[in-house]
């Protein structure tokens, strides 16, 4: 069988890999301990990250012709391929927090929404948050003015009862000013006696 036929398959395998992929990231993987190799793989897969290695020859034909040519200039020495097609920072995002405790491990760019990356970029994209971080973020600040708004709503709510709670004592006041209106009635016979007076002089 010729060596043309023997690598199709392979070739193939990796165009259909990253085919629909919102990033692919390549990584020299030369170095890593068992472990950390393990630790990984663990990491990527629970990130939604699928991590293989590959020959240079076959990523490279697998990339002619796509976006991801651009990352033929990458492929010397032993490489390996993270890729994921529903979160665009996980390859990146995993795969340089990881070299900060595995400093074999060497991110050496990648493809990110179609646009190709050198390592610095590469390591710009992986602070990014995830995309269910950016949703938890702008859900909360979605509720927040709600939450502050329904707080200022109770809190003039209690002022409000409290205000209710004092308004008789308000009402009550007139009726203790009541008795002053009884001063003219007592002044009463002090001035029929005068008149009285007038009439027994005449």
């Amino acid at each position: 069988m010729a060596k043309v036929e023997l690598k199709k398959p392979i070739v193939d395998e990796i165009a259909e890999t990253i085919k629909d992929a919102q990033s692919v990231v390549l990584v020299d993987y030369r170095g890593l301990t068992v472990a950390e190799d393990t630790q990984l793989r663990k990491e990527l897969r629970e990130a939604g990250v699928t991590y293989k290695v590959y020959k240079n020859t076959f990523m490279n034909f697998a990339f002619k012709g796509t976006v991801y040519e651009g990352l033929s200039d990458l492929l010397n020495g032993p490489s390996a391929m993270a890729v994921c097609a529903t979160d665009a920072t996980a390859p990146a995002r995993v795969l340089s927090k990881f070299a900060k405790t595995a400093p074999a491990l060497e991110v050496k760019g990648g493809v990110v929404d179609g646009v190709v990356y050198d390592k610095a970029g590469i390591d710009v994209i992986s602070a990014i948050p995830s995309r269910e971080e950016l949703l938890s973020k702008l859900l909360g600040s979605i509720q927040s003015p709600i939450t502050n708004f329904a707080r200022v709503m109770q809190q003039l709510a209690d002022k409000g009862g409290a205000a209710g709670v004092e308004a008789p004592a308000a009402e009550e006041a007139p009726a203790a000013e009541a008795p002053a209106e009884e001063a003219p009635a007592a002044e009463a016979p002090a001035a029929e006696e005068a008149v009285a007076a007038e009439n027994t002089e005449a």
